[in-house]
C-alpha cells in the first residue's frame, strides 16, 4: 500500500479547527483511493523530516495559511495572514526533494501556491491585486463544498488525462493565487476570470497541484480521480509515464 505524506498546520495555527477538518478529509480521500496517509507536522527537525520523507511513496501539500512573501522576494502587505515560517521551510524542503527525486506530489490550494514559490514563481498576496473578477475566497459560514465557479482544463495535460477536458464546478477557499507561474510549471486549468486553477510539471512522473479543495468534494468524480491517480503513481510498482 502506497504511503502518502500529508503536510499539516501547527496546532496553534489560525483557523486550526477548519484546517484540521481539511486534513482529515484528505486522509479519508487517500484511504478511499487505496493509500495510507502519513501526517507530517511542520515542526520536525531536519533529520526527522528526512526520515519521515524517506518512508513515503508520495506527498500531498495541503491547504493552510499564506506563504511568507519573503520566500518569493516580496515585501509583505497587510492582506497576508497565517504565515508559519516552520511550515514554509518544511513544505518547500519537501517539495524540492520530491521534485529532485521524482516522487509523486499533489498540491492543494496553499499547496499549489507553495509549489509555485518553491519553483521560483510569485503570488498575488490578495485577489484584489489580481485581474480576477470572480469571488474566490469563501465567505464565513458557507459550506466548504459550495461550488463557486467552473474550471477549464487544458487538453494534452496530465490533469486532462485524469479528469477529462469538460468544464466542471469547484469550490474556492483562497484569497491568494499565482501571479508569475514558475518556469518549470505549466498552468493547465483556469477559472473563467483567468485565475490559475492548476499547474503541473510535464517532465516529472507526477507533480500536479490544484487551487480548489477536492478533499471537501468527495462525491465529485474529479476529486476521487485525482487522489486515485496520485496513489497509483506512488505505488512501488507503477510510475506515471512522462508526458511528451
Amino acid at each position: 500500500m502506497a504511503k502518502i505524506g500529508v503536510t499539516c498546520h501547527a496546532t496553534d495555527a489560525k483557523d486550526s479547527e477548519n484546517l484540521q477538518l481539511l486534513v482529515e478529509q484528505i486522509a479519508d480521500a487517500v484511504i478511499r483511493a487505496g493509500g495510507e496517509p502519513v501526517l507530517i507536522p511542520p515542526d520536525l527537525d531536519a533529520d526527522a523530516l528526512r526520515e519521515r520523507y524517506a518512508a513515503l511513496d508520495g506527498l500531498i501539500l495541503s491547504g493552510g495559511g499564506d506563504v511568507d512573501p519573503a520566500c518569493y522576494a516580496a515585501a509583505s502587505t497587510p492582506a497576508v495572514d497565517g504565515v508559519d515560517p516552520n511550515r514554509d521551510y518544511t513544505e518547500i524542503t519537501l517539495a524540492r526533494w520530491a521534485l529532485t527525486e521524482q516522487k509523486p506530489l499533489l498540491g492543494i490550494c496553499r499547496g499549489l501556491q507553495l509549489l509555485n514559490v518553491a519553483c521560483g514563481g510569485t503570488l498575488y498576496q490578495d485577489m484584489s491585486e489580481s485581474p480576477a473578477t470572480l469571488p474566490h475566497a469563501l465567505c464565513p459560514g458557507l459550506p466548504f463544498d459550495l461550488l463557486a465557479h467552473e474550471v477549464a482544463v487544458a487538453p494534452a495535460s496530465r490533469l486532462a488525462a485524469i479528469v477529462g477536458t469538460a468544464p466542471f464546478g469547484v469550490n474556492s477557499l483562497h484569497h491568494q493565487a499565482c501571479a508569475t507561474v514558475a518556469p518549470t510549471l505549466r498552468a493547465v486549468a483556469h477559472a473563467p476570470d483567468g485565475t490559475v486553477e492548476a499547474v503541473e510539471i510535464p517532465d516529472h512522473p507526477f507533480a500536479l497541484a490544484v487551487q480548489w479543495h477536492p478533499e471537501a468534494l468527495p462525491a465529485a468524480p474529479e476529486s476521487g480521480a485525482l487522489f486515485r491517480a496520485l496513489v497509483a503513481a506512488s505505488a512501488s510498482d507503477a510510475r506515471a509515464p512522462l508526458l511528451p
